[in-house]
């Protein structure tokens, strides 16, 4: 019976039994069982031939106090489940019956009750009729009968008559139907078994005797019992000769049980028990052979089934009822009572039972997100290789010289990488890229912005000295202004490396607030140490636009300083604007990447248009202005527009410089800045 109930997990049951041995003893076996399988009993109920009808209503109505045990386990003998099914009847109450063999596959159980009974398993020991005993007791007679005292009384109720009378005695239980009692069976075979063990008890304690003999005298039932009937095994006598039937007895006593189970339903109109499996030890059901109401077996249970994304929040002790508890979208289920966190990165299995590695989500090359920053950094590579290869062709002209050759190929190297930074922060995030990174922006900027503040600075100190007729300046030569300039890197790449040896770079991986489905594949690098690593970057642009704006003064042809002044001013606009737009779009890595290289395109396009485009201008399309001129050591400020002269150099203590299109030549002899 419990074997039935997990079978079709009807985890939630009530019970009733008939008092007596047979009830009691046999619903206490059946809740051990229970117990064993996490079947809970709802609520037991004891039921008696002295109850009235009323009392078996009070017990229906105690089963219906559980709705969800919508299973009744009947271990009742066939009066009482008989009364039972009459007070559902009339209390239209609908349970799925499972009954004992008390119920078994009798008629007379359901007769009058066939919609109640609809539905129920009924168990019966498995038997078969033996037919010599039915040759034997239809010929018995009150006459050839005389061992049994009742049996005078059996024949007078069976066939409505007085013995007295002489035509009573002339009927045979032949005559009309007989039904053999399916327990018959079990009657013969228990008289065997203890014929062999009394048997097998006299071989054994009268070898020589072929009667009982004194160890077989009274007060050796126990002896007869452990020793001899324990260990009687035998075929039984007259099965069919297609069956198997070996009786014996376990070391408790019992019969090895052989059961067959019945389904009661209707079938075309009227209702039959169909036999739908059998248990020898295991259980065997056919279930194409169980029809149900609803086209699928019914539920008994204490709660319902969870979904298959909750677990079972259960009472201490308690194995049938329980609450459902969601588990969260990054949850899958340990067991049917624990959900468990995926590690970062993964998200659970469709069907909860484990997590899968979640795609790496980074910007693709081909995402809208990086062509556009791709496509101006490619165009500003383009321009700025563009600008390198004038400069170089035309190295020995005027202009080229008064721009200062050596600082503007450094500040265009830093133009360049500005640009190439874009494709270090597009690429796939690694060890490697992230390290890059780290070096290729603030790098980038220190060469631009160093470079600047050694050409602004040099612009000062020579306008400066001019002005208070001093000597020429200290370290104004090439080989001091790319020193100067190297030495204002090297900071900032000290400071990088520093960083690199304190923070290792490697990548990270993101998982959004709200824990979606999506990993980001980022640097391990905060966006707060970026941006503390530019504040050096950030003091050469202002001390960069300090003397830019000190050098606005300078004579209206020197327009170096203008053209300085006007990237400064532009550059620190940008650098205002960039540094919230990229808190501000942290949220979104894709905008803040792209924000990011525009902006730095956009910083190194500022200096190359307004530092190199004029230039260009000049060498490419107005040639007859890259020409030298000189200041006449008379006039202060004053430029000359006659030919170069050599005997128009700087003397004695003032020193005026060479101009070319209003842009200084130090010395026309060398190679100057």
């Amino acid at each position: 019976m419990a074997e039935i109930l997990r079978y079709f997990n009807w985890t939630y049951v009530s019970t009733v039994a008939s008092e007596g041995d047979y009830g009691e003893t046999g619903i206490d076996a059946f809740q051990q069982e229970a117990r064993v399988r996490h079947i809970c009993i709802a609520t037991s109920a004891k039921v008696s031939r002295s109850m009235s009808r009323w009392s078996y209503d009070a017990v229906i109505r105690s089963l219906q106090q559980k709705s969800n045990a919508k299973v009744v386990i009947l271990f009742t003998r066939s009066e009482d489940a008989r009364e039972l099914l009459v007070a559902a009847a009339r209390m239209n109450a609908t349970f799925i019956w499972v009954a004992s063999d008390g119920w078994g596959a009798q008629e007379s159980v359901v007769r009058g009750s066939e919609p109640v009974a609809n539905g129920a398993f009924t168990i019966e020991l498995a038997s078969y009729p033996i037919k010599e005993f039915t040759q034997y007791f239809t010929k018995l007679d009150p006459y050839n009968n005389t061992r049994n005292p009742w049996f005078r009384e059996f024949w007078e109720h069976r066939f409505q008559c007085s013995l007295q009378e002489v035509s009573c005695g002339q009927y045979s239980l032949s005559d009309g139907s007989f039904e053999q009692e399916s327990k018959i069976m079990f009657v013969i075979n228990a008289v065997y078994a203890m014929a062999h063990a009394l048997h097998n008890m006299r071989l054994a304690a009268c070898p020589n005797s072929t009667k009982i003999c004194d160890a077989m005298k009274p007060g050796t039932g126990k002896r007869l019992y452990k020793d001899y009937v324990l260990k009687t095994r035998f075929d039984a006598p007259f099965r069919p000769a297609d069956t198997e039937n070996v009786v014996s007895f376990d070391a408790n006593g019992d019969s090895l049980g052989r059961y067959n189970i019945f389904h009661y339903h209707g079938d075309d109109g009227k209702y039959v028990y169909t036999k739908v499996g059998h248990w020898a030890q295991d259980l065997v059901l056919n279930t194409s052979h169980i029809l149900w109401d609803q086209q699928a077996p019914p539920t008994s249970q204490c709660s319902d089934p969870c979904r298959k994304n909750e677990v079972k929040s259960m009472q201490p002790g308690d194995v049938c009822c329980w609450i459902c508890i969601p588990c969260q979208a990054h949850q899958y289920l340990l067991d049917e009572f624990h959900c468990t966190d995926c590690m970062l990165g993964q998200w659970p299995l469709e069907n909860l039972t484990g997590c899968y590695e979640l795609p790496e989500e980074y910007i693709q090359w081909g995402d809208a997100w990086a062509v556009g920053p791709v496509t101006i950094a490619c165009l500003g590579i383009i321009c700025t290789l563009f600008v390198i290869g004038v400069f170089a062709k035309h190295i020995d002209t005027p202009l080229v010289k008064a721009s200062g050759r050596e600082l503007s190929y450094i500040l265009l190297l830093g133009v360049l990488m500005c640009y190439s930074v874009t494709f270090v922060y597009v690429a796939k995030p690694s060890a490697t890229v992230c390290a890059l990174r780290r070096l290729g922006l603030g790098t980038s900027f220190a060469i631009c912005y160093s470079a600047l503040l050694t050409k602004t600075n040099r612009i000062a100190r020579i306008f400066g000295g001019v002005r208070d007729g001093a000597q020429r300046p200290r370290f104004i030569s090439p080989a001091s202004q790319v020193a100067i300039c190297s030495a204002l890197i090297s900071c900032q790449l000290v400071a990088l490396l520093l960083w690199l040896l304190v923070e290792v770079p490697d990548v990270r991986k993101e998982v959004k607030p709200d824990r979606r489905d999506i990993v980001i594949l980022k640097c391990n690098s905060k966006d707060s140490s970026m941006l503390l690593s530019l504040t050096y970057d950030c003091l050469l642009i202002v001390l960069c636009t300090v003397y830019a704006f000190k050098t606005r003064k300078c004579p209206e042809n020197f327009n170096e300083a203008k053209f300085i002044g006007f990237t400064m001013y532009t550059t620190c606009i940008i650098w205002l604007a960039f540094q919230p737009i990229f808190y501000v779009t942290a949220s979104d890595y894709r905008v803040q990447t792209t924000t990011m290289c525009i902006s730095v395109s956009l910083s190194g396009s500022v200096v190359l248009g307004c530092l190199f485009a004029p230039k260009t201008h000049i060498i490419l399309f107005q040639p007859q202005k890259n020409v030298t001129t000189l200041r006449a050591p008379t006039a202060r400020f004053s430029v000359t527009t006659g030919p170069p002269s050599s005997h128009s150099q700087t003397s004695g203590s003032n020193f005026v410089p060479t101009v070319c299109n209003g842009r200084e030549v130090l010395d026309s002899t060398t190679s100057s800045l």
